[in-house]
């Protein structure tokens, strides 16, 4: 998976990709997702065995984040970001099996 910040460098290409992010909005969005995952680090290392209470974390922590960035696009990147967000939630669905 890699650290913090390359899981933020590696999240930022991809928003980069595909919402066309400018250069500004990159730098915002990586520092978004640094704190998005040492927060989730942090979660990983508290909740120990209590999986619901660290899933329950990360999901507030990505919503949290989702957030923030949408605050950051325009009404354009905020369609593509809504899109993108499905993709994944979909891929994630699949990936489970469900």
């Amino acid at each position: 998976m890699g650290t913090p910040e390359e899981r933020a460098a590696r999240m930022t290409t991809q928003l980069t990709e595909k919402l066309a992010l400018t250069a500004d909005q990159q730098t915002q969005v990586k520092a978004i997702y640094l704190d998005q995952n040492s927060a989730m680090t942090k979660a990983r290392a508290a909740a120990g065995d209590d999986r619901k209470a660290m899933r329950d974390k990360m999901m507030a922590a990505n919503e949290e984040s989702n957030t923030k960035i949408t605050a950051l696009l325009t009404d354009d990147q905020k369609k593509a970001f809504a899109a993108y967000l499905e993709e994944r939630k979909a891929a994630m669905q699949n990936r489970g099996g469900q």
